[in-house]
């Protein structure tokens, strides 16, 4: 048998404190509402060296930003807790003490305390949008408000997982090519290094001038070898150069109108951004967040600022009281069977299962994308390769020929 401690209220007003002894913590409970009392908060009882333990380890930490993995583990084990009965500041204090991340703890134990300080859940994740996001917080604003928080996190639970799931996807898909050109890069460092200067004698006792080709590739090779610290330099400059770019946002702007226009590469952006845009409409229309709540909230996910800017110029014409459909239309952004689905929804009154319709469409297009560009990617890396190993292999090569051709 364990020691449970408990805080529950008398009466519905008078907060009380005691302990029962219970095989678990279902039976612990059973046991406090046998005495007349509602139970806020059931723990087991632990030694003082334990909550010591514990009580260090968590002082010692920061809020810190919760990544999506954590984020699914919390709204996972709300989510489970939550249909299982218990009360939401249980299930934080089982996530407290026994989650596997030390962020995560930090959370539940802050959103506890406040929660048992008189605020809402919805309310108290409202203060912390860096952990959570502002997708998360309007949705469980949304169920609280409606009465329907369990049945929320559930849908938030199948957002996330969807959004890790096109995540997945598409590292998946870049995972191949950026393996090979890191061993592309690794092949001809070690061949301008160590290969090309060995052949320079023997180029220089033939007494003829080296192709332009052979000449360029032979110093860059001296060069390396002798100033090698440079190579991590450029690497690492080009590296931080290209993620400047990426960030900075004029140039971000330019890029992601840029890679609209790239055949089949359009596609793959189109559609992984409103995976999750219709996913997160659909969530939140089912939920009973108005529809341009549900736009803004949509609209969070794209990633793409073209896109992104579009989008918000039809949530606009929305809030003026244009229909949907027309609104996301004058975008020329949206696939066109997703603007005929919302259009249909709207005309028979069942949007939020067009949406969900829609969700299942855009997954079996991505799929389908992902597939072709996989199969495109291989012959074109194939291609590079050879390529590069064309090039080395001219470079060592022309200089005997020649040589050969003027005996």
């Amino acid at each position: 048998m364990t020691i449970y401690n408990y805080i529950a209220l008398k009466n519905n007003k008078d907060i009380v404190k005691g302990k029962v002894e219970a095989s678990d913590l279902r039976e612990a409970r059973s046991s406090i509402l046998k005495l007349g009392f509602i139970p806020t908060k059931v723990y087991e009882e632990k030694s003082k060296a334990d909550e010591a333990k514990q009580s260090k380890s968590i002082s010692k930490g920061k809020m810190q930003k919760l990544g999506l993995q954590d984020k699914m583990d919390f709204t996972s084990t709300m989510q489970i807790l939550a249909q299982s009965g218990i009360p939401i500041i249980e299930s934080l204090m089982f996530i407290e003490n026994d989650a596997a991340k030390l962020k995560v703890r930090l959370v539940a134990k802050e959103l506890r305390r406040q929660i048992m300080a008189g605020a809402t859940f919805a309310d108290t994740i409202a203060k912390y949008p860096e952990q959570f996001g502002q997708i998360y917080i309007g949705l469980c604003k949304a169920g609280e408000d409606s009465g329907e928080l369990e049945k929320t996190l559930e849908r938030l639970l199948e957002l996330q997982t969807k959004e890790a799931n096109i995540r997945g996807k598409v590292i998946g898909t870049l995972m191949y090519p950026m393996f090979v050109i890191v061993l592309a890069i690794i092949i001809v460092l070690v061949m301008l290094m160590f290969v090309f200067p060995v052949f320079k004698e023997m180029f220089d006792g033939m007494g003829k001038e080296l192709p332009w080709i052979t000449a360029t590739l032979m110093s860059a090779g001296i060069f390396l070898k002798t100033y090698w610290f440079f190579a991590p330099i450029i690497l690492g400059s080009i590296f931080g150069g290209a993620t400047f770019l990426y960030r900075w946002q004029p140039s971000k702007r330019k890029i992601d109108e840029y890679v609209l226009k790239v055949p089949l590469l359009t596609d793959l952006i189109q559609f992984s951004n409103f995976a999750n845009f219709i996913a997160v409409m659909q969530v939140a229309y089912d939920a009973g967040v108005p529809i341009i709540e549900c736009l803004y909230l949509a609209n969070m996910t794209l990633t793409n600022h073209t896109l992104k800017t579009k989008v918000e110029t039809a949530t606009l014409k929305v809030q003026q009281g244009q229909h949907l459909s027309v609104a996301l239309r004058s975008t020329n952004v949206m696939p066109k069977m997703i603007l005929f689905m919302i259009a249909t929804g709207e005309q028979s009154g069942r949007l939020g299962d067009m949406l969900l319709q829609a969700t299942s469409f855009i997954d079996k297009k991505l799929d389908g994308i992902i597939d072709t560009m996989t199969k495109m990617i291989e012959p074109i890396m194939l291609i590079v390769i050879g390529s590069i190993v064309l090039v080395l292999a001219l470079a060592l090569y022309l200089p005997l020929f020649n040589s050969y051709m003027a005996d």
